[in-house]
């Protein structure tokens, strides 16, 4: 037992550097969410709007993002736009720029449905009372829409979670980064780590996607 190979994660400061790992890519999940969140509810509102021009825009965008791989999504923010356009921006940074973007192509198309899924009726009669557009979003079909936009929020945060493990291969310290290069320091001396790391950053990843999913199905189920 003297190398076996659960001593990999105890081995001077693994454990903690896989921590260190794992709050970059929460933070790094966390910042994006924040901002495509917002984002992507400015655009599904403005997808409900009368503009052909707008709503053809806005769903060539949806439809880009959803297109094109993350992993290209992220050669395109770290490698391509800081050449061309002369942005100097840390990596991780450049990260939250890409995941921004999906999160707010993929969230515009959820408000969009949510928004459209309130009564007619209700639309009617806020219009009836004398409510202006911005008044009718703002006290009758954003609250309404809400509620139904939470579960699909969730599900799609628990996709970029997943998807933060892409964000080694630009460099980016998170958990399969750390994890990786405790693997190939302590290879020789714990040859069995391997399973011990990634079974760790397994066991990472699924509590806090089970968790959110728990979220998320306990709010479906209340509606």
């Amino acid at each position: 037992m003297a190398h076996s190979g659960i001593n990999v994660l105890l081995e001077g400061s693994n454990f903690s550097r896989l921590m260190g790992g794992l709050w970059v890519s929460a933070w790094i999940a966390v910042v994006s969410l924040f901002f495509g969140l917002i984002v992507g509810t400015v655009f599904g509102v403005l997808r409900t709007t009368k503009s052909r021009v707008l709503r053809f825009i806005l769903r060539l965008y949806l439809e880009i993002f959803r297109i094109i791989p993350t992993v290209v999504l992220l050669f395109l923010a770290y490698y391509i736009l800081p050449r061309q356009l002369h942005i100097n921006m840390p990596a991780d940074w450049m990260a939250v720029l890409a995941f921004s973007l999906w999160v707010a192509a993929e969230f515009s198309d959820i408000v969009r449905g949510a928004i459209q899924s309130v009564p007619q009726h209700q639309r009617e009669s806020g219009l009836a009372i004398g409510l202006t557009r911005f008044q009718l979003f703002r006290y009758i079909l954003l609250p309404q829409a809400m509620k139904l936009e939470v579960p699909a929020a969730i599900n799609l945060a628990t996709r970029v979670v997943k998807t933060t493990s892409l964000l080694m291969i630009i460099s980016i310290m998170d958990v399969i980064n750390v994890g990786q290069q405790i693997i190939e320091a302590n290879n020789s001396t714990y040859p069995t780590g391997v399973f011990w790391v990634y079974g760790l950053i397994f066991f990472l990843y699924f509590i806090v996607d089970y968790l959110l999913s728990l979220w998320a199905r306990k709010l479906t189920a209340r509606q």
